[in-house]
């Protein structure tokens, strides 16, 4: 049953719709101006214009931006029009108030709300933007020419404009939750000059001596092709193992390690607590170490450079080497492996309450449901760092120099800078602020900041160390877990005084990595005399 929006709607926005359309009805009629609109508004029906423009798009080699463009455009044409309009029903202005020139030989009689060729729009220009900001800077005025068309030949109020850009940028952004847009380059690039040691590995043509076990529930939350018929073609001598659901990766691989012939390369596909996890392995035995990127976000093998299966096994098969510096982390009688960063405070609480979710809603949604928690009841912890106490929100320790101005340090930005690079989150500001810190897109970070919700920079300590030690003196139900890439870690047995100690520090140049050299490291390489 449909609801009457006009009644809905408060009586401010019913004055502002009324007042919008008799200003542009009002306005001067120009005869070529009139029928630009008029056309333009007809060439949004059916989505003819976006499947032209995702047709020039292509020819112009930017393929993605042409199907992100087009898959968002079609998804918000259905919830737009079929979905949305079920729900809402109110005429549509009077083309009789609209000047001669401007009206359309027949209007549409569904329902006004919302704008469905403003949600094709707003949502073909948004998913272009995400793949390619420069032809985001040409399609995003024709889209929103279409979208003022819809109210310059009087088609539709301008509360509906509003609510079709909206569904349109908002499918636009699930959709980039779902299938992450490609990384451009220098969108990762270092703060730091990135100077890798590159170092000559045993190559392996047809997957000789190498071990690959898969995480069968890596990168859930996003589309992705399965790897195996490639590795299969590609390394068809490699041994794959598939992680079954109650087997520890660690276990797996030592019994295996153990056998007659073992391994002479570990392997994984997964995402960053895989590839963290598998590292350690290859130190404790010893082994190169061959990252095959299969989670959401692949945060160390981004900044290895090794962004697909692919490029890890073209590393492989030539032999292709770095030697990167790693984190160690010590708390209790534990240590294991960090290659990105280690964390404590809100953002494994935040961790801790998605993971309980993540099994009855799926990832993104109970993501959504642990922000809200942690906007509701985050508390700030107590620490010794440094030989000083504070309050804090967060503590983030990132292997190398990091981004200025972040506190959530999740991607390492170099491979090679043998520091860590530590922020403190002091607790001075709002649990808001606490909360928006924790992101790093930089649209998502440009936004926040322009609203003035990240925390000011009096708020953040930066210390850079080879290695810290911080005391953490939680009270009763504080505290509970510690992160490392990506990874929850419940806190050791305390006292009863509950303090205890994480110790991080950097071992240079400990892992050897198959990879591609790094560009910068090339560009030196190409540059330098013979």
């Amino acid at each position: 049953m449909s609801a009457d929006r006009q009644r809905m709607l408060p009586r401010w926005v019913r004055r502002l719709d009324h007042a919008t359309a008799r200003r542009i009805n009002a306005s001067r009629s120009w005869h070529v101006h009139d029928r630009a609109y008029s056309r333009l508004s007809r060439a949004g029906d059916n989505g003819v214009l976006w499947y032209a423009a995702a047709a020039a798009l292509a020819a112009l080699g930017h393929h993605r931006a042409a199907v992100r463009g087009l898959a968002s455009m079609l998804v918000a044409a259905v919830v737009s029009d079929v979905v949305v309009k079920r729900f809402f029903d109110g005429p549509r202005p009077l083309s009789a108030d609209v000047p001669a020139l401007r009206r359309l030989r027949a209007y549409p009689s569904n329902p006004s709300f919302p704008s469905a060729h403003s949600a094709s729009a707003a949502g073909f220009a948004t998913g272009v933007s995400l793949e390619s900001p420069r032809a985001g800077l040409i399609v995003g005025p024709v889209a929103a020419a279409v979208a003022h068309s819809r109210m310059h030949v009087g088609a539709h109020w301008l509360s509906d404009v509003v609510g079709g850009v909206l569904i349109g940028v908002g499918v636009a952004a699930l959709g980039r939750l779902l299938v992450p847009a490609r990384t451009r380059p220098g969108a990762f690039e270092p703060d730091v000059a990135q100077i890798v040691e590159l170092i000559e590995l045993p190559p392996s043509p047809d997957g000789s001596g190498v071990l690959i076990v898969m995480n069968r529930g890596a990168g859930t939350a996003v589309i992705r092709l399965d790897p195996r018929a490639t590795i299969s073609e590609r390394l068809p001598a490699a041994v794959v193992r598939e992680l079954e659901p109650d087997e520890e990766m660690a276990d797996v691989v030592r019994d295996i390690m153990a056998g007659e012939e073992p391994p002479r390369v570990l392997g994984v596909y997964g995402g960053d607590g895989s590839v963290s996890r598998m590292a350690q392995l290859a130190l404790e035995f010893d082994v190169p170490f061959l990252p095959l990127p299969g989670g959401t976000f692949n945060h160390f093998s981004r900044t290895a450079g090794i962004e697909s299966v692919d490029l890890a096994i073209d590393a492989l098969q030539a032999g292709s080497g770095i030697a990167t510096s790693i984190g160690e982390l010590t708390v209790g009688d534990r240590t294991t492996v960090v290659l990105n960063s280690a964390s404590i405070g809100i953002y494994p609480e935040f961790v801790a309450e998605r993971t309980k979710r993540k099994p009855h809603v799926g990832k993104w949604i109970a993501g959504v449901v642990a922000t809200w928690h942690g906007l509701r009841d985050a508390e700030p912890i107590d620490i010794v760092i440094a030989g000083r106490r504070a309050r804090v929100w967060s503590v983030f320790a990132s292997v190398g120099r990091n981004t200025p101005g972040h506190v959530a340090t999740f991607q390492r930005r170099t491979l090679s800078d043998d520091v860590l690079d530590v922020r403190v989150q002091h607790a001075r500001g709002s649990r808001l602020q606490a909360v928006a810190a924790l992101s790093f897109g930089a649209t998502t970070r440009a936004l926040l900041r322009a609203l003035r919700l990240l925390p000011p920079a009096s708020d953040i300590e930066h210390i850079t160390a080879t290695d810290i030690a911080i005391t953490v003196r939680p009270r009763p139900g504080e505290a509970t877990f510690y992160a490392h890439d990506g990874e929850l870690q419940r806190r050791p047995a305390v006292g009863d005084d509950r303090r205890y100690t994480l110790t991080c520090r950097i071992v240079p140049k400990a892992l050897r990595v198959y990879a591609p050299a790094p560009s910068r490291e090339r560009d030196v390489l190409e540059s330098s005399p013979r």
